[in-house]
């Protein structure tokens, strides 16, 4: 176990370090942790969460024909058509991020929603930097709304094996007979709109409608709606295959390709949408599943799981308060995506030392990882996309003017989240 232990050590400051390399430094590890735990080809195969791995394929194939259809700008357009000042302007495009952000990756959301807000500064020769940060943040705060909201809750949503509580789409809705985190989210969310709304209570210039972006072809939004409207259907099928989401996934987006392919005779969109899937996420997880099962089986979950539990002293609502602030505080500097996929195990295996429900710090794992990027600048990839639209445009981002925004929204979501989600699932 402890040459494990070390090789896991290594392999996480590697993460860490070299972030450009991180697929090959999973995949590397994961080759390691095969020879130490004297895996065979079938094992690695186990191992490996394909539901996950096909749903973030096939929902970001899904989602760049949603965006090429302008049907988000058109919506941003409504929105704006209908605020009366800045102030408005930017706590609706916040909200209205946030809401596409929990069906749609949250750096494409930023993407989607952040030259809308450009167009706004330029027209009224304003600073678009505050503007932007809160869109950011709003869009990586629903991450975890939605079982497609994020990669960190598609892996919640994942085989036990890696530590997944295997839920369904309606599950993130209504828990075990009790609100789900979609509603923990939102309280969130509401909370975080008054915070915007008391930062920019003096930007009351006015807006002038826009002209409205032309949709022309509504298909990829049909695509979006039906791929959610199948998974919801597929959570009503007993006994269905585990990587049945996975699948759903991927026919809709197939079914969208082709169609752009053949009736649309577009040449380019298989090399367009093979452009859009983050194959760096996708080769990074399936690193890190292996590397998981290794150190599973090598004993390694087990004894950081005992290593928790003698720290909280046993105590439930201690070692849940400890694995939310630990993961707002770890988050803030590194990528929550090995972070959730390294603790799931554990606190898998601390909710079966402790006899508690596992879904309960589960979901403060998930609270804590996904808010707690909004804490910095480089705590969530929305932030930086975010910061890197401004500095293309010529602004300069300063820390104290992503802390302004990110510290208060970020702890006002956070405690709002904690507490919920105790009082749901945990008395």
């Amino acid at each position: 176990m402890i040459p494990a232990l070390i090789v896991f050590g290594i392999t996480y400051v590697l993460l860490l370090s070299f972030q450009k390399f991180r697929p090959y430094i999973a995949l590397g590890s994961a080759v390691v942790f095969t020879f130490m735990a004297g895996f065979n080809g079938w094992d690695v195969f186990k191992a490996i969460d394909w539901n996950v791995l096909m749903m973030i394929a096939g929902t970001m194939g899904t989602v760049y024909l949603f965006i090429e259809s302008k049907m988000p700008d058109r919506l941003a357009d409504f929105i704006i058509s209908k605020v009366p000042n800045v102030k408005w302007a930017t706590v609706w495009l916040s909200l209205f991020a946030g809401i596409i952000s929990a069906f749609v990756d949250n750096v494409a959301t930023v993407l989607m929603i952040a030259p809308v807000a450009l167009n706004i500064a330029k027209k009224l020769n304003i600073n678009p930097v505050a503007m932007i940060i809160s869109i950011a943040v709003s869009s990586n705060l629903q991450g975890a709304a939605t079982l497609v909201g994020d990669t960190t809750s598609i892996m919640l949503a994942g085989n036990p094996a890696t530590g997944g509580l295997a839920m369904n789409f309606l599950d993130f809705f209504w828990y075990n007979g009790r609100p789900g985190l979609f509603w923990v989210v939102q309280a969130g969310a509401l909370i975080s709109a008054g915070i915007l709304l008391i930062l920019f209570r003096k930007e009351t210039q006015p807006i002038e409608s826009q002209e409205k972006t032309e949709v022309n072809d509504f298909f990829p939004t049909v695509l979006l709606l039906g791929t959610i409207l199948l998974l919801i259907v597929a959570s009503f099928i007993p006994n269905k295959p585990a990587e049945t989401n996975g699948y759903i996934c991927v026919a809709l987006m197939v079914i969208g390709v082709l169609r752009e392919l053949i009736f649309k005779k577009n040449k380019t969109i298989v090399k367009d949408v093979f452009k859009e899937i983050d194959f760096y996420t996708l080769g990074l997880l399936h690193g890190l599943f292996v590397v998981i099962a290794g150190i599973e089986e090598l004993g390694v979950i087990a004894t950081i799981s005992e290593f928790f539990v003698k720290i909280g002293g046993g105590n439930t609502f201690l070692i849940y308060t400890l694995i939310v602030w630990a993961s707002v505080i770890f988050s803030a500097f590194i990528d929550n995506i090995p972070y959730v996929a390294a603790m799931l195990p554990v606190v898998a295996g601390i909710s079966a030392q402790l006899g508690c429900p596992k879904h309960l710090l589960a979901f403060g794992l998930l609270i804590g990882a996904t808010l707690g990027g909004n804490l910095t600048p480089i705590g969530a990839s929305a932030n930086i996309t975010g910061t890197g639209i401004l500095r293309n445009a010529g602004y300069e981002v300063k820390n104290r003017d992503f802390f302004r925004i990110g510290i208060p929204f970020t702890l006002s979501a956070v405690i709002a989240g904690y507490v919920l989600v105790y009082l749901f699932w945990g008395v």
